[in-house]
């Protein structure tokens, strides 16, 4: 079995011998590679290989897709591939399809070269290493036709680079058994979803429906099994597992995230927080060991506030500003949320008890998919975050004047849908001019508009973010004084109302850079970024320091789909940084 203490004696050429089959007929990859040596891990060695790929420019890598066989194509008919591909495509069943198989693939074939000029490139052992199957391959095919050139391009690499990853695990013997553990986790969870939503084989789990409570009972019963000394549910649906350490009186560390999701969302989004540390707890317990500190894990019951009106729910909870009021909320089916909570068995009274004390903490930390392209797009697996972004968010509408589209001169209409339309550019060009700073009209509407009538009335959404409350409310408040002026300017009126505000949460400065000895030490160079989203790791950041660590997305990052999607490679980098993490708690402890 090959091993990283060989590449990095070998010679040049030793080297590049080693690396064989990696990369499809290019040895100029692994070349350029050994360059760079030594190798300080496995995962470094992948990231070298990838960026030597990134930096070889346009013609070097249409050369290196090129060099890939078409899936189920005429090599794999003329028994030509290479011993890697050929296992590859049998693992998959692409040497066993039926004739109206072959027949699709084919197509599809003609179709994408025809589109894009190189072929279609897919890691076909999939996120797990195990193979996917045909009809999932042939999916991806059809909706990848629809990507943009550069987009497809992209793509292909990103795929290349999971097919020369799973190789290189083959070729040094590397099975990452805790990533696994948390992909499997991820993949059973998923197995819950609600009416209509799972008979599409569609991800939906909103708070304390039956699909809900199975994922918590699912949680409980593995934290159990993983071998946490306390497991239990909460007042308000939280399933809590408590790993004590040698002496209790010492400050826990807090760790989770939700495992709710949006409606037809990601496997990951939020659960991969509460898997990961179940993981190191598993590995802490069958190795017998106890830090000095206990470790609390939580997995948050609500986060994305699908069913009810209430978001972040759960960790709110904990930061005592679960709002009474939210009890009298009634979902679509008009079930209030008092009723839900007695059904799950929950008792309100119990809820204001669930508030933590600071003083028994460390702090609090979270691992979360990056729900954004910008690791995927560097082929960086993990990512430092350096804040969770503040947002703040608006509904208006402004009013003009519907009048007919034939008979209203250009110069004396009062258009409310382009005035609208005016303010969405000027809110893209004035977030771009500033660094992490994004401004979005997710919402436009022209109520009752017609073809042939020009707008008297649109109404629109805002949402400003950034690292912090002053560059966010500067942006916004450019944005509104503009709003202003062009309704002044083109006599028409307007309304705007705020709806929701959340501070921005830096991260604490010592806990960030525990994340980032965590990530040197895997041998990854460090990357910090910001996060986007909203976390649960903001409403703990208001009673203790909180830092979070970011890992990538498959499919160009995206998230609150059904496409979302991590390697077990990378769930596995997950778990070793949060072990990392641990043992740097733990040096620091008589």
């Amino acid at each position: 079995m090959l091993t990283l203490a060989q590449l990095n004696a070998a010679t040049v050429d030793e080297c590049v011998a080693l690396l064989d089959g990696t990369y499809e007929h290019s040895p100029w990859i692994a070349r350029a590679a050994a360059a760079q040596r030594p190798f300080a891990s496995l995962v470094h060695l992948k990231l070298v290989l990838a960026q030597v790929v990134r930096e070889a420019g346009l013609e070097a890598q249409l050369a290196l897709i090129r060099a890939h066989p078409e899936l189920a194509g005429k090599a794999m008919v003329s028994k030509t591939l290479t011993a890697e591909s050929n296992g590859e495509q049998n693992k998959a069943g692409l040497t066993d399809c039926t004739p109206d198989e072959f027949a699709r693939i084919q197509k599809l074939n003609a179709e994408y070269n025809a589109r894009f000029g190189f072929p279609f490139i897919l890691a076909v052992r999939g996120p797990r290493g195990l193979g996917l199957g045909k009809h999932e391959i042939i999916a991806t095919m059809a909706r990848r036709l629809g990507n943009h050139p550069d987009f497809e391009r992209a793509e292909c690499l990103r795929n290349i680079h999971r097919i020369a990853e799973i190789r290189l695990n083959d070729k040094l013997g590397h099975v990452p058994e805790q990533g696994n553990t948390v992909w499997d986790w991820a993949e059973q969870l998923a197995v819950h979803s609600e009416p209509g939503y799972q008979d599409r084989g569609e991800l939906t789990v909103t708070y304390l429906t039956d699909a809900h409570r199975a994922v918590a009972r699912d949680l409980q019963a593995w934290m159990r099994e993983c071998g946490f000394d306390e497991v239990t549910q909460d007042a308000v649906g939280n399933v809590v597992g408590i790993y004590h350490g040698q002496d209790r009186s010492v400050p826990r560390l807090l760790t989770g995230s939700h495992f709710d999701t949006v409606r037809n969302g990601g496997k990951y989004d939020g659960r991969l927080g509460i898997l990961v540390p179940m993981a190191c707890v598993q590995a802490l317990h069958r190795a017998g060991r106890r830090l000095p500190f206990g470790l609390e894990v939580v997995g948050f019951s609500e986060e994305e506030g699908q069913r009810y009106k209430a978001v972040f729910l759960g960790s709110g909870a904990l930061t005592g500003q679960f709002n009474r009021d939210w009890l009298e909320q009634r979902d679509a089916d008009g079930v209030s949320m008092r009723e839900a909570m007695a059904h799950a068995g929950l008792n309100v009274a119990d809820i204001a008890a669930l508030k933590r004390d600071p003083a028994q903490y460390q702090g609090f930390v979270e691992v979360h998919i990056e729900q954004g392209p910008v690791l995927n797009a560097l082929d960086m697996p993990l990512g430092i975050v350096t804040s969770i972004n503040g947002s703040v968010r608006y509904l208006g509408e402004v009013l003009g004047m519907a009048s007919h589209a034939g008979t209203t001169p250009m110069d004396q209409r009062r258009d409310a849908a382009t005035a609208v339309a005016e303010l969405a550019l000027f809110a893209e060009k004035r977030a771009g001019s500033v660094p992490h700073v994004v401004a979005t009209m997710g919402m436009l509407e022209v109520p009752s508009g017609s073809i042939n009538v020009v707008p008297g009335r649109c109404r629109f959404s805002l949402d400003v973010r950034a690292t912090t409350n002053e560059v966010r409310d500067a942006c916004a408040a450019d944005i509104r004084a503009e709003l202003a002026a062009i309704c002044a300017r083109r006599g028409l009126h307007f309304t705007l109302e705020e709806t929701m505000r959340a501070a921005a949460a830096p991260s604490a400065p010592l806990w960030q850079q525990r994340w980032e000895r965590a990530v040197e030490a895997l041998g990854l160079p460090l990357y910090r970024m910001p996060s986007g989203a909203g976390h649960d790791a903001m409403k703990l950041h208001e009673i203790m320091p909180q830092a979070m660590l970011f890992v990538r997305g498959l499919n160009a990052g995206i998230s609150h789909n059904p496409l979302e999607s991590i390697t077990n490679d990378d769930a596995e980098l997950c778990v070793q940084a949060f072990a990392h993490l641990l043992d740097q708690l733990a040096t620091q402890h008589p």
